[in-house]
């Protein structure tokens, strides 16, 4: 794993891939007695196809950072363009929309309904953005369980299933309206060594093999070292001199 990080795209690119993720000057501060600046003028371009893990000391923006890229949350200063596409004027229902088609998330815990089925789970962004049949849904989130190799979980709830596995759904989930961005916050912070190197496995594969943009904020430098380019926030900044301890 190289010592030093980088804020640029790397020397050499495909002319072909263009920015999926740009963000321009962003800022995002918490106002009151004592305002509290989380992310600091921050401007990035992440690539198609690219898989970029953020990086840095405890506390120091990169989920605040993520949450911004994913559209989670707003910036208090500047932009953030998506597919080309400048998200700063939506309102509450465009975002929702836009978030639903466009991108997926993964977290740290699965955050899987307890009270749903691995399958049912899989089809609920299918259901919130009505794009397809309950037949038509069903079908692709057992592709994707399949995929997963999760099949045989299919009708099982969380609980009944290990810690990789459901983290596994979490993945399968965030695939189901088949977005082109996957943002994922410590994906493999509560999971066993051989559970993270799966699943860090399957986020390259993610855009490598399938052309999806992946963004993953970890501490983690083994999961890191399989990404294609490593942003090291600190005090909410860019800094690349930064290096893990």
């Amino acid at each position: 794993m190289n010592s030093r990080f980088e804020e640029t795209r790397p020397a050499v690119m495909d002319a072909s891939r263009i920015p999926m993720i740009r963000a321009e000057r962003l800022v995002r501060r918490l106002d009151g007695e004592v305002p509290v600046t989380l992310v600091r003028d921050v401007s990035l371009e992440i690539l198609r196809g690219e898989f970029v893990c953020i990086m840095g000391p405890s506390g120091s923006g990169k989920s605040s950072l993520l949450y911004l890229l994913g559209l989670l949350d707003r910036p208090t200063e500047g932009r953030v363009w998506i597919d080309g596409q400048d998200t700063t004027g939506f309102d509450e229902d465009g975002l929702t929309d836009f978030r639903l088609s466009r991108l997926g998330y993964v977290f740290q815990f699965h955050f899987l309904l307890a009270e749903f089925s691995v399958l049912d789970n899989v089809m609920l962004p299918m259901r919130r953005l009505g794009r397809l049949g309950e037949d038509a849904a069903r079908r692709r989130a057992m592709l994707l369980l399949e995929q997963f190799d999760l099949g045989a979980q299919a009708h099982k709830g969380p609980h009944q299933i290990s810690g990789g596995q459901r983290q596994r759904v979490a993945l399968a989930r965030a695939l189901a309206n088949d977005p082109k961005i996957i943002l994922a916050d410590e994906p493999t912070g509560n999971l066993d060594s051989a559970s993270s190197a799966n699943v860090r496995d399957l986020l390259h594969g993610l855009a490598h093999e399938m052309g999806k943009t992946v963004v993953a904020v970890t501490h983690d430098g083994h999961f890191a070292a399989r990404a294609d380019r490593r942003i090291a926030i600190v005090d909410g900044r860019i800094d690349p001199t930064w290096t893990p301890a």
